[in-house]
């Protein structure tokens, strides 16, 4: 290893100098290159989906609140939000809900390294609400002047105790059409915080792995060197496969004059009739024969493919991608060949990164936009919370949420369902939690849609047992912990047979 000597530098000086070449190649492979394309929404799939869900939260014992008033906070919560959120009036743009703002955001930082958020007040016609996001690519926070100082790096200042305390954005991206039209570039300065009110102007999200870091880096840079290879080879095995598909040939000719140079690009001759077509091009049609002047021999080029190597070369390579990106390789190619035991253990691999990403997704930026929402609803009086600005401890009292999103589907519903039944039993688990994994949905919400299905079932004269379903017939312990296919071990008729018993 005596030629491995890696310079050692702080996060800024290793991660910000090759900043702008990283999200340059994450995009252009983002945008061209079918792996990346699939693993970055294949994330963005799993942990953001048709989007992450409020569901409020509130301490109602800290609060004292009754059952009563518990219900009618929440009412106002859902309905108020929902005339937000499920609005495009949320966005600067008017082009997005916040739930595509979420899939956009989330998105953008897997691509970018890192993506800004700002919260401005504008007041629109036909918008109860002031508050809104808008969105601001990585490319557009930058050092004023392109020039880094001790406290400003790639656009984030910070104060003598190394906390962010604002970013400087330019005013326009540095790639847009104005930048060759010699427009000057112009630098706003954001604090990070009001500094009276406390509330958020810029919510910055970025994965951290280094103390000191101030900007994130796309989520593929570790493997960028070997996707853009696998890439060329990809195509170069397409291209030769094509050519092989197309039926070429060589002619060879004892007789070469300098009227016309071999590997000149030949003319497009589909649409020439005639005598537009130059006198010395060969041209093969789909059993054309072609008859050659004397000392001339054809060669037919023979490439060998398809290349018998390429599936398990290429496999090989994607299975390093996928540890990489935390993706397993089955999901990374969305190609499930193997047992379900192996199946639910690379989807459960998969889930620990999904849900580590929800998590931040829900942190980062959903609950302090909910936060902001909050104070604007209550201070137009749309949500009563009194003392709600008294006391820290109340103002996190009435904001405290839980974000759902899309369940993580079933490979063995009746295993997984039974096993979900028994952890409930066993108080392993609670039946919300359960649903939430399960279907996605809300377990109180299903209790009164229930309740109101049975009603009317009797009301009609019909009995509850048609709303029995298969689940029930089998114990609840049955199946508890039984992940293990016993068909993996059988052959022929006897493993589909297997199958489909336990289907």
């Amino acid at each position: 290893m005596s030629l491995w000597n890696p310079n050692i530098g702080d996060a800024d000086s290793d991660i910000h100098d090759y900043l702008e070449e990283l999200r340059a190649r994450s995009r252009d492979l983002a945008v061209g290159g079918a792996i990346v394309a699939g693993a970055h929404k294949t994330m963005r799939t799993n942990v953001v989906g048709t989007g992450l869900r409020l569901k409020p939260a509130f301490d109602k014992d800290f609060l004292n609140l009754t059952a009563e008033q518990s219900a009618t906070l929440k009412s106002q919560i859902d309905r108020e939000w929902s005339l937000w959120a499920d609005s495009k009036n949320c966005d600067a743009a008017g082009l997005n809900d916040f739930y595509g703002l979420q899939q956009l955001a989330f998105l953008s930082q897997l691509q970018s390294g890192d993506v800004f958020g700002l919260l401005p007040m504008i007041p629109r016609k036909f918008s109860i609400y002031d508050l809104k996001i808008n969105l601001i690519e990585a490319d557009r926070c930058s050092s004023p002047n392109l020039s880094d100082t001790d406290r400003i790096q790639s656009g984030v200042e910070v104060d003598e105790t190394g906390m962010i305390i604002a970013y400087h954005f330019s005013s326009r991206h540095p790639g847009s059409g104005k930048s060759y039209l010699g427009v000057d570039q112009k630098w706003t300065r954001v604090l990070s915080r009001g500094e009276e009110s406390g509330r958020y102007n810029v919510l910055h999200l970025m994965e951290s792995e280094r103390p000191g870091q101030r900007r994130g880096v796309p989520v593929i840079a570790p493997v960028i060197e070997a996707l853009k290879q696998l890439d060329r080879y990809t195509e170069a095995e397409l291209t030769a496969a094509a050519v092989q598909a197309m039926f070429t040939v060589f002619i060879e000719t004892e007789n070469a004059d300098d009227s016309s140079a071999f590997g000149l690009q030949p003319p497009d001759t589909d649409n020439l009739d005639g005598d537009d077509i130059p006198p010395n091009d060969i041209k093969l049609g789909a059993g054309a024969v072609q008859f050659l002047e004397p000392g001339e021999k054809a060669n037919f080029a023979d490439p060998t493919r398809p290349n018998p190597n390429f599936d398990p070369f290429v496999t090989a390579i994607l299975r390093q991608i996928g540890s990489a990106l935390e993706i397993p390789y089955e999901l990374l190619v969305k190609h499930f060949t193997s047992s379900y035991t192996a199946s639910r253990a690379a989807m459960l691999e998969a889930w620990k990164m999904f849900r580590m990403r929800r998590i931040w997704l829900a942190k980062s930026f959903c609950q302090p936009i909910y936060e902001e929402w909050f104070v604007e609803a209550v201070t137009k009086g749309r949500i009563d919370a009194p003392g709600i600005f008294d006391d820290p401890a109340i103002f996190r009292a009435y904001t405290k949420a839980a974000w759902h999103g899309p369940s993580q589907g079933m490979l063995d519903p009746v295993k997984e369902v039974n096993a979900a039944i028994s952890r409930i039993e066993y108080n392993f688990s609670t039946a919300e939690g359960e649903t939430a994994e399960l279907t996605g949905g809300e377990w109180e919400s299903n209790v009164q849609q229930r309740a109101h299905e049975l009603a009317t079932l009797k009301r009609y004269g019909l009995s509850e047992g048609s709303t029995k379903t298969a689940v029930t017939a089998a114990p609840a312990s049955s199946n508890v912990g039984d992940e293990e296919d016993d068909s993996d071990d059988l052959e022929g008729g006897e493993k589909e047979n297997a199958q489909e018993d336990q289907g």
